[in-house]
C-alpha cells in the first residue's frame, strides 16, 4: 500500500488528541488498541503501560518501535498566591513552554485548564535586569489556573495537588506540507507505524514475525525495557533532530548512526541503508549527540541480546513547537516498509 498522507494525518491527529504526558498513557493507549480492534491486529498490553502488536510469523522476529508518551508537567506544590509551582516530566524546558496552555488532570479523574507563565509576568512591571533572565521552574515560572483563586486553599479545594499531571496543548497545524505540532516526537512515528499495520495486515504473509511496540515511558528512558522474549532485532522509529552540524532533512529520513550513548548495530543500520537504495528513498545518514537517545538504548542496557538500529523523519524544533514535513513521513512509511518486505 502506497503512502497515504491524509490517512497518516489522521491518525497523527487522532493520538495527540489524547493527553499523553509520560506516565499518563491510559488515554492514548486506547487510541491505539481501538484501531488494532477495528483492523483484526493481534496485540498484547504491556502491565506497565504500553501496546505490542503482532504480524507475521518465521525468521529472526523483529521489535518496531514508537512512542506515545510526551514530556510535560507535573505539580510540585501549590503556590500560597494558588499558582502552580511545577517541575518538568522528561526533557522539557522553560524556554520552550513559557506562553503554553495546558491540561492539569488531577488524581481524582478532574481536568483544569490554565497556561504557564512567568513571575513576574509583564515587562511592564519587571526591573530591567529580570526581563532576560531565563525561565526557571523552580524560581519564575508557574502555571496560572483559569479559575478564580487567589489561595493555596482554594485551588486545593478544586482537587489539585502535588503529583498531578500537567499537558501541554499540541496546537497541530498543517500548512504547503509542514506538519507543525508539539510531539511530532513521536506521535507522528506512531502515526507511520499505524498506517504500516494497516498495509501489512492486507498482505498475504511477512517473511518474519513483527511486533509492533507502542511505548509510553521513552521519554524518562524505560519504554522498551521489557521486551518479548523472541526478538532479534529491534528498529525505533523517531525524529531525527536537525541543526547546524546535521545532516537531517525535514523532507527526508534519517538513518541513525550513532547517538549519545552509543552507535547503532553496524550490520542492521547497512540492511536499512540497502534497504533505502533499492527502493530509491530519501535517506541521509546522521549522528545525533550529545543530548539524544532512543528506546532501543532502553533495551540494550536492559541486558537484551538483539541488533538495534533507528530511522525517523528529520523534525525542527525538538521538544518545543516541533516541525517536520509531510515527505519526511513518507520516506520514513516507504524505508519501513522496504526493509520489513526485502
Amino acid at each position: 500500500m502506497e503512502f497515504d498522507a491524509k490517512g497518516c494525518l489522521s491518525l497523527f491527529e487522532r493520538l495527540l488528541a489524547a493527553d499523553s504526558t509520560t506516565g499518563q498513557y491510559e488515554a492514548v493507549q486506547k487510541v491505539v488498541t481501538d484501531l488494532l480492534d477495528e483492523w483484526g491486529v493481534a496485540y498484547d498490553l504491556v502491565h506497565k503501560g504500553g501496546v505490542i502488536a503482532r504480524l507475521g510469523e518465521g525468521g529472526d522476529p523483529v521489535a518496531i518501535t514508537a512512542h506515545l508518551d510526551d514530556i510535560g508537567l507535573m505539580v510540585r506544590h501549590v503556590n500560597a498566591d494558588g499558582t502552580l509551582n511545577v517541575c518538568p516530566v522528561g526533557g522539557l524546558y522553560p524556554f520552550y513552554c513559557v506562553g503554553e496552555n495546558v491540561r492539569v488532570h488531577t488524581r481524582g479523574g478532574k481536568v483544569f485548564t490554565g497556561s504557564v507563565c512567568r513571575t513576574p509576568n509583564s515587562i511592564h512591571v519587571t526591573e530591567e535586569e529580570l526581563r532576560d533572565t531565563a525561565g526557571d521552574f523552580r524560581k519564575n515560572v508557574c502555571v496560572v489556573l483559569d479559575e478564580a483563586v487567589s489561595s493555596a486553599e482554594e485551588t486545593r479545594a478544586l482537587g489539585i495537588d502535588t503529583g498531578d499531571i500537567i499537558a501541554l496543548e499540541p496546537r497541530f497545524h498543517f500548512s504547503n506540507g509542514y506538519i507543525k505540532s508539539r510531539f511530532v516526537d513521536d506521535k507522528a512515528s506512531a502515526a507511520v507505524l499505524l498506517q504500516a499495520i494497516q498495509a501489512l495486515q492486507k498482505q498475504s504473509c511477512l517473511n518474519r514475525k513483527v511486533y509492533f511496540y507502542f511505548a509510553v515511558y521513552e521519554e524518562i528512558g524505560h519504554g522498551t525495557t521489557v521486551l518479548p522474549a523472541d526478538v532479534k532485532d529491534m528498529i525505533a522509529v523517531d525524529i531525527a533532530p536537525t541543526g547546524p552540524e546535521q545532516n537531517s532533512d525535514e523532507r527526508k529520513v534519517s538513518i541513525f548512526a550513532k547517538d549519545s550513548r552509543f552507535p547503532y548495530h553496524w550490520g542492521l543500520t547497512n540492511e536499512l541503508r540497502q534497504a533505502a537504495m533499492e527502493a530509491g528513498v530519501d535517506y541521509v545518514m546522521d549522528i545525533f549527540t550529545p543530548h539524544y537517545g532512543t528506546d532501543c538504548d532502553g533495551s540494550i542496557l536492559a541486558g537484551h541480546d538483539i541488533r538495534h538500529a533507528a530511522i525517523g523523519p528529520g523534525t525542527l524544533n525538538s521538544h518545543g513547537y516541533e516541525r517536520t514535513h509531510i515527505e519526511g513521513l513518507k520516506n520514513t512509511y516507504d524505508l519501513l516498509m522496504a526493509y520489513l518486505n526485502r
